[in-house]
């Protein structure tokens, strides 16, 4: 049995990335492999993406262990600017 095929407006737009950050930390996010959630790496938090929105309420959000967060790039760079 196949899965229905995936609404276009439910796909996570990886451009808006660029203008979102942890809602706790300020920092920037990392799509996460799978492109289900957005990762903090400062907040060692993953918040989950449904429908491709983005839900950065600490409520939702998901702890995630440090050793997990090895494979994902290093974002203590100055990236915006700021």
């Amino acid at each position: 049995m196949t899965s229905p095929p995936t609404n276009p407006r439910h796909i996570f737009d990886v451009k808006t990335l660029e203008m979102l950050v942890c809602p706790l930390t300020k920092t920037q996010l990392t799509l996460s492999a799978d492109r289900q959630e957005l990762i903090s790496v400062a907040a060692r938090l993953a918040f989950p993406v449904v429908k491709g929105v983005p839900l950065l309420s600490l409520d939702e959000a998901r702890n995630v262990e440090p050793e997990s967060l090895r494979g994902l790039p290093d974002l203590d760079s100055d990236h915006y600017g700021g």
